[in-house]
């Protein structure tokens, strides 16, 4: 077995408009930096489209139609504020889902050890009916959804180290006891969740703020003390990762001041933590991260610790 990782072209060809942060090369800059030579062994799939019905099981299915009514034969439409769509968006949005899920269904199956899918647009803003912060619908939210389906497994884990909270994904977690949802970000900062005291309604959601300027140190503290004791109880039966990059002291959208060394090291120890409770089922799915050199590197880091797990 070996690390799989999952794109497709159609998530470069989703086209946000000029100047904005979530652009088609941070797509390019990830599949640039995993084409060298210590990642010839990396396993890799072309994402296929997810079907919309699975998409509607998650999320509203009048907000499903609406979104896919939205892409534009040409030019841009806007979904809100942030969130904006062009001709190749839909296609990329479903196989953004559709790359999931088949990582899902190969980590699961004990066909690869762990999985990668770097994919765009990101997911863990979409709320039930909502796209928001660049994200259409929720990648790893179906992504959980599937596991459970086509699976059988019941209890999914979630941890999301992006610097923004992944008001989406608790949304869509929030009121099912067997789905637990635990983030680190920068706290207080867009979009304004994830307050200590959203728990859940079964203490399934566990938010970890990190005042502007926090590092390694806090990082760590928070991962030994809250992370992976609270993911370790509720002892799911695979874990997926919302990895975002833009904690990165680099990134321009935020203020945590992490470095590469600090995603391998989470990474690390969510890969200890999987073998402990799941079994070894890793599934990590890109999000955020919007400095170029800093996304690419750390992208680097993190899938260098998968592929040695």
């Amino acid at each position: 077995m070996a690390t799989l990782f999952v794109t497709h072209q159609s998530c470069i060809d989703h086209d946000t408009g000029p100047g904005h942060p979530e652009q088609s090369d941070r797509l390019r800059v990830i599949q640039r930096v995993l084409e060298a030579e210590e990642f010839m062994f990396l396993h890799r799939e072309e994402a296929p489209k997810a079907d919309l019905d699975l998409i509607k099981k998650v999320h509203d299915p009048a907000y499903v139609d609406r979104v896919m009514a939205a892409i534009p034969q040409s030019g841009y439409e806007s979904l809100d504020g942030d969130t904006y769509v062009s001709s190749a968006s839909g296609e990329a949005a479903l196989r953004a889902v559709g790359g999931v899920c088949v990582a899902v269904d190969a980590v699961l199956a004990g066909h690869e050890r762990n999985a990668f899918v770097g994919v765009r647009p990101p997911g863990h803003h979409a709320e039930y009916d909502r796209a928001m912060g660049f994200c259409l619908f929720n990648n790893v939210a179906v992504g959980a959804r599937h596991a459970r389906d086509a699976h059988g497994i019941k209890r999914v884990a979630v941890m999301d180290f992006d610097v923004h909270h992944g008001n989406g994904t608790q949304d869509l977690f929030y009121n099912d006891p067997d789905l637990f949802y635990c983030s680190t970000h920068q706290w207080p900062l867009y979009p304004g969740t994830g307050a200590p005291d959203e728990r859940g309604c079964a203490n399934n959601i566990l938010n970890v703020g990190l005042s502007a300027g926090a590092g390694t140190a806090e990082m760590k503290h928070a991962f030994e003390q809250s992370v992976l004791p609270g993911i370790a109880a509720f002892k799911p039966e695979l874990l997926i990762i919302s990895a975002g990059f833009d904690a990165h002291r680099n990134d321009p959208l935020a203020g945590l001041s992490f470095v590469e060394s600090d995603f391998a090291w989470m990474t690390q120890q969510l890969l200890a933590l999987a073998g402990e409770v799941c079994d070894n089922r890793v599934v990590s799915v890109l999000e955020g991260g919007y400095d170029l050199p800093s996304l690419a590197s750390s992208v680097m880091f993190h899938v260098r610790t998968l592929m040695t797990a």
